[in-house]
């Protein structure tokens, strides 16, 4: 079991929830972990339990049922729900071992990326090559129904859990009957879950000749992936950080990411129980590439750490939409009969000392389906 705290959206308590860490959203759902230093300040990798136990009344009630003979995991679900942490997560060991397959990039899904928009669910991407691209659904098409059932209203975690089938227990090959909207049409289509693998960096140039880096997630490997791409990129050349409907992922990789473009110094720092800690880049990064973080309310956890400490340090000018506003730290903690539960257990703060948790970040720069072009104009300044 690992040791490592979440700085991402951890699965609603319960079989059949939200898991609501999502890449996009809705192309995959599931928490990422993210390694923190230990007292000593070295990342824990070695897989072992949290040295400090976490959630201990949650830990006693699954303790006590296994002595009485009864469900530790049903223990601490009726734990979790007492405690009003409303990111607390209890997995059951297949749970947890298909949300740390999302670490990899792989996920059961239909190929969407989403947003909730003044109360209704909106599709911002379809993946090539996907049951979603192959019914012929498309960036700004609504969704309605998933199943028969109403989305409108609902937050964009309840639908990932309808889409994945968690609610009944579906998985990859079984079907999903969507309700779609585009425009004053209004239809519906049955697309088949699958098993997808996504490189979560993606990098263009675009005719003006700034580098588009397109993070989706913090998967592993991702950050080294980002500093490749600044390295690889034109000399001079500005660079687009695009972090929009990014949900996260392991903050080991956001740090990573983020040394890219600083050279060294604070990326964030949390508690963990009481205890301050911290997150520093690494040395040799680029300081001097005009640099554009796009951003928007689909950018959470990870992702806003990321765009917090550029922000706060002067590196990048920030464009588009608030932040989700999630800045917890969530810790796993191992269970008598293999589940795990997951427990808040502190908050992480930028490097000028800003919560994020409920909040979100306010971009330098307002844009909404003009991000794009406004973070160009942006750099040609930069650049002048």
């Amino acid at each position: 079991m690992s040791g490592r705290a979440l700085f991402c959206q951890p699965r609603r308590i319960g079989r059949g929830a939200a898991l609501t860490l999502v890449f996009a959203s809705v192309l995959v759902a599931g928490a990422a972990t993210g390694s923190l230093p230990e007292a000593g300040g070295e990342p824990r990798s070695d897989g072992a339990p949290p040295a400090v136990p976490v959630g201990h009344d949650v830990a006693r009630a699954a303790e006590e049922a296994a002595a009485d003979g009864t469900s530790p995991m049903e223990a601490a679900q009726r734990a979790v729900s007492r405690s009003g942490d409303r990111w607390a997560a209890v997995y059951s060991p297949g749970e947890y071992e298909e949300f740390e397959e999302t670490l990899d990039g792989r996920y059961t899904g239909v190929g969407l990326w989403a947003r909730e928009r003044e109360g209704r669910i909106e599709v911002t991407k379809v993946g090539d090559d996907t049951p979603a691209a192959d019914a012929g659904i498309r960036a700004g098409d609504r969704l309605r129904s998933v199943d028969g059932e109403k989305v409108d209203g609902r937050p964009v975690t309840e639908v990932v859990s309808l889409l994945r089938g968690e609610t009944t227990g579906e998985s990859a090959g079984s079907t999903v009957r969507l309700g779609l909207e585009r425009g004053t049409r209004a239809w519906h289509e049955t697309v088949r879950r699958v098993r997808l693998s996504r490189d979560t960096v993606t990098v263009r140039e675009l005719a003006s000749g700034v580098t588009v880096v397109e993070v989706g997630a913090f998967t592993k490997g991702s950050g080294d992936e980002v500093r490749t791409a600044v390295r690889e990129a034109p000399a001079g050349a500005g660079i687009v950080l695009d972090l929009r409907g990014n949900s996260g992922g392991l903050v080991a990789e956001a740090v990573t990411a983020a040394s890219a473009f600083l050279d060294g110094g604070l990326v964030a720092t949390y508690d963990v129980e009481g205890e301050q800690r911290a997150l520093h880049a690494e040395p040799g990064g680029d300081t001097t590439r005009p640099l554009v973080a796009l951003v928007d309310g689909g950018t959470m956890s990870a992702a806003e750490l990321l765009t917090g400490a550029l922000q706060d340090r002067g590196r990048a000018v920030v464009v588009g939409s608030r932040t989700f506003g999630k800045g917890s730290v969530q810790m796993p903690t191992e269970l008598p009969d293999g589940s795990v539960a997951e427990l808040t257990v502190g908050h992480y703060r930028t490097p000028s000392g800003r919560g994020v948790d409920g909040h979100g970040l306010t971009p330098d720069l307002e844009a909404d389906g003009d991000a794009l072009r406004r973070a160009e104009t942006v750099l040609s300044g930069l650049g002048r």
